[in-house]
């Protein structure tokens, strides 16, 4: 196995999980931002003010792009044993 194989997997990995990542973490923090702001404005520190509505963005974000995110995982995983065969000949 040569280095430039084992960078060209290291690279699919991390923009494979950035790709599936990204969408769901983005939410999130916009989310809670939102939420931040919120509460500093009417000064109401409810821990679960903030927790809430960042888990409810989550569901719907896995609800709506979690095919396309397992689709993309799936990709990755196949694409790597088929990586895998071809360096064990």
């Amino acid at each position: 196995m040569d280095d430039a194989l084992v960078l060209e997997l290291c690279r699919r990995a991390f923009t494979t999980s950035l790709l599936v990542s990204g969408p769901l973490l983005l939410t999130i923090l916009v989310v809670g931002l939102a939420a931040s702001i919120l509460q500093a404005m009417t000064q109401v520190q409810e821990a679960t003010l903030a927790f809430l509505p960042k888990l409810l963005a989550a569901g719907v974000v896995l609800a709506i792009g979690g095919g396309w995110m397992l689709q993309h995982l799936l990709l990755f995983t196949g694409q790597l044993f088929a990586d895998f065969r071809m360096l064990a000949r």
